[in-house]
């Protein structure tokens, strides 16, 4: 092949789960390249792919200094802290998110200086014969040879037609970003995770959020206790959230710094109606995005949605090329991707790696927020086996009492006969971290038992896994118990 590099491994692309299988392959003395398309505000290459330019990390960022802006503005008077005049200065908001994005796609490039990742940047195309394409941000062209190539390219916004995305009123999830001024009131079409986040943010801002969801059901993937209590805390936070809306059109109106935009919605009952908005977001999930990754002959199917098919290990049908993360199926999330880069480095390395789908947690970084790990109550019911739940609400934490955050509840569903833990569903203060001491707990096969014969420290938040473990079987201690039947 002439000046064709060789290399034991070509990643394309540097997302959660592109970068961490390049770098885990490099830590096993795998010869490995990273292939990244992003470029910076500056122009200038930089890795970490949507989730910390424009996803998971800007976003929490928002949301961590809306939180802290609606606390002084409103919360800290019953803790006999007195305020006037608090103001959001959002130039400086979006600045502290810049300067984070920054910092950790800045520290990538680090980790794989570190670890003797080739870090490429450009595109990469899949050719036959796991050969890749490599396309330089200058426009030249060279080939990659590769025993192993991993896909990783990640997933993009969804765009429907209805409500065309210019990202100056009407605005993706990655627009939803950059907005500069608080919007009088704001659209968002789509009452899912990133929905829920992006219009958390600006509402605790001032905005007043209408959030628009065609599904009948609020976060139908989410335990419905779980859901039904977490609809009843953001209505009283002031979101107004509209099931069964389904948006047919949208029209931009008035010239110059007046113009809005009008959205046409269904509802459930045939009517139509008409909104408003000074900002429209639209959020109606994402999906794989392998805009140019594939030649005809490389051997690598997908389905009609652009996903590659994968096995269990994460290997595509093509020898020696794999896909992780949004480009597979399972959920789209940014650990789960991670955990794919490490597990097939490992397996490319000869070891016999696996990963557990059955405890991803999975998050919504609201506040107060939800986050969930193993089966809903509806799935273990819809298998026909036998289960408990136990349940414990922080308004009977005295933590929570303390830090005057009482919403929401700790669910945990245990098999009625081993008594393993099945499932748990949060709510509440602090909720990621909590649901997490529950996942380690399903990792090592625990009963609901042994969590609730655990040692929690007193005063926690901890506390409220504990007590739902043992109402599991009729034994908390804080709340009474219900009567078994």
């Amino acid at each position: 092949m002439g000046n064709t590099k060789e290399y034991d491994v070509v990643v394309i692309g540097s997302g959660p789960a592109g970068y961490v299988a390049a770098i885990r392959a490099a830590q096993l003395g795998l010869k490995t390249a990273c292939i990244e398309k992003w470029q910076n505000r500056e122009g200038k290459g930089v890795n970490g792919g949507t989730c910390l330019n424009v996803g998971c990390i800007p976003s929490k960022a928002l949301l961590d200094s809306s939180y802290k802006y609606h606390e002084a503005a409103h919360d800290l008077a019953i803790h006999g802290i007195s305020t006037s005049g608090v103001k959001i200065d959002v130039a400086a908001m979006l600045a502290r998110k810049n300067k984070i994005i920054d910092q950790l796609t800045g520290g990538i490039a680090g980790l794989f200086k570190a670890n003797g990742v080739d870090a490429l940047y450009g595109t990469g195309k899949l050719l036959a014969g796991s050969v890749v394409e490599f396309t330089a941000a200058d426009g030249s062209v060279e080939q990659l040879a590769a025993k192993n190539v991993i896909l990783a390219t990640g997933s993009r916004p969804i765009d429907i037609p209805v409500a065309p995305v210019d990202n100056e009123l009407i605005l993706d999830s990655t627009g939803a970003l950059e907005i500069d001024a608080v919007p009088g009131r704001l659209g968002v079409i789509g009452a899912g995770v990133i929905g829920l986040e992006l219009g958390s943010v600006w509402n605790r801002l001032g905005s007043e959020v209408v959030l628009l969801e065609a599904l009948d059901d609020f976060l139908a993937i989410m335990d419905k206790a779980i859901a039904k209590e977490t609809k009843k805390i953001f209505t009283k936070q002031g979101l107004d959230i509209r099931l069964g809306a389904r948006v047919v059109g949208t029209e931009i109106k008035g010239s110059g710094a007046k113009r809005q935009v009008v959205v046409t919605y269904q509802s459930n009952d045939g009517g139509e109606h008409t909104e408003t908005f000074d900002k429209l977001i639209v959020c109606v999930g994402r999906r794989a995005y392998t805009d140019g990754l594939l030649a005809a002959d490389s051997g690598v199917q997908t389905d009609e949605r652009g996903c590659v098919f994968v096995d269990d290990q994460c290997a595509t049908n093509a020898p020696g090329v794999w896909a992780i993360g949004d480009l597979v199926r399972g959920p789209m999330l940014a650990h789960k991707g991670s955990e794919e880069g490490v597990m097939v480095a490992e397996r490319i390395a000869g070891h016999k790696a696996q990963l557990n789908y059955d405890i991803i947690p999975n998050v919504i970084y609201t506040h107060p927020e939800v986050a969930s790990v193993g089966r809903t109550e509806e799935q273990v019911k819809a298998a026909g086996e036998p289960y408990n739940v136990g349940t414990f609400p922080f308004a009977a934490s005295g933590r929570a009492m303390a830090a005057n955050d009482t919403d929401g509840l700790v669910k945990i569903i245990a098999h009625a006969e081993t008594d393993r833990i099945l499932g748990a569903h949060i709510v509440g203060p602090s909720a990621a971290d909590l649901v997490q001491q529950v996942a380690i707990a399903m990792e090592f096969g625990s009963s609901a038992e042994d969590l609730g014969m655990t040692v929690f420290g007193h005063p926690t938040l901890s506390e409220a896994v504990h007590e739902a473990a043992l109402a599991v079987n009729g034994s908390a201690i804080h709340i009474a118990n219900r009567k078994r039947r």
